[in-house]
């Protein structure tokens, strides 16, 4: 929504169709931007496939946001294992696959913006939430290293790296967001979008982390001893598994 104020047409990709075109007709109607609807399962790797080979070719491509991602409860043995290779595939293969397609057409117009939505999950590993850590890791170190390779070439990359966002998000995972989480943790998803594209388009860092608790905790999650911050985890996991 906030990409529509900023005057920006769209290509809208998830799996809902109907909820997909609903939000188009909606972001068009509301802003006078082009919305487009396309219907897609980036799980997969026909349909990511075919989305970046769609990107490559849109001369207009400015902003790529990699969104797209789920979490589950419980640890790694007692998950299915097609399940969790459909993580590895969305958080991974896709971010990987859809930036691979938009840079080329970036570079060469000297502009564009890659966001990959990562988490403050990427800074730590926790039981009952082992490939979510692992693989938002990689999208922010890819972000880094992307952003390294893109230095003077006018394109930028970004990794966003929320907390606790009050989103679809934990819905569906079944999460009582009132058991184990304090109030106080909780963000709002407008607020983490516009510290996003704010950074992204006022040349802000590479690693997005909004909200100065969260910057806190990362902080401290770099020099605190293994020993409290394996408790302090499995304080929280208890409620995930």
């Amino acid at each position: 929504m906030q990409l529509a104020a900023r005057g920006f047409d769209l290509l809208l990709v998830a799996r809902d169709a109907d909820r997909l075109a609903s939000l188009a007709t909606d972001l068009e109607r509301q802003f006078g931007v082009n919305a487009t609807a396309h219907p897609a399962d980036l799980s997969r790797d026909e349909p990511t496939r075919g989305l970046a080979e769609l990107l490559g070719k849109e001369e207009r491509l400015a902003v790529l946001v990699n969104n797209a991602g789920f979490g589950t409860k419980g640890k790694l043995a007692g998950r299915p294992v097609a399940e969790q290779a459909t993580m590895l595939e969305l958080h991974v293969m896709a971010t990987m696959l859809l930036s691979r397609a938009a840079i080329p057409g970036m570079i060469e117009r000297r502009d564009g913006v890659i966001i990959n939505v990562a988490s403050v999950a990427s800074f730590t590993a926790s039981q009952g939430n082992v490939n979510y850590c692992a693989t938002k890791a990689y999208q922010r170190v890819f972000s880094e290293g992307l952003a390294m390779e893109l230095a003077g070439t006018g394109v930028r990359a970004q990794a966003l790296c929320p907390g606790f966002t009050h989103t679809e998000f934990h819905d569906r995972m079944k999460i009582d967001k009132t058991k184990g989480i304090p109030a106080w943790a909780w963000l709002d998803a407008d607020r983490v979008v516009r510290e996003s594209l704010e950074a992204a388009f006022g040349g802000g860092p590479t690693v997005v982390i909004p909200g100065k608790r969260y910057k806190f905790l990362v902080m401290a999650l770099r020099y605190m001893p293994m020993w409290i911050r394996g408790s302090l985890q499995e304080r929280y996991s208890r409620a995930r598994i």
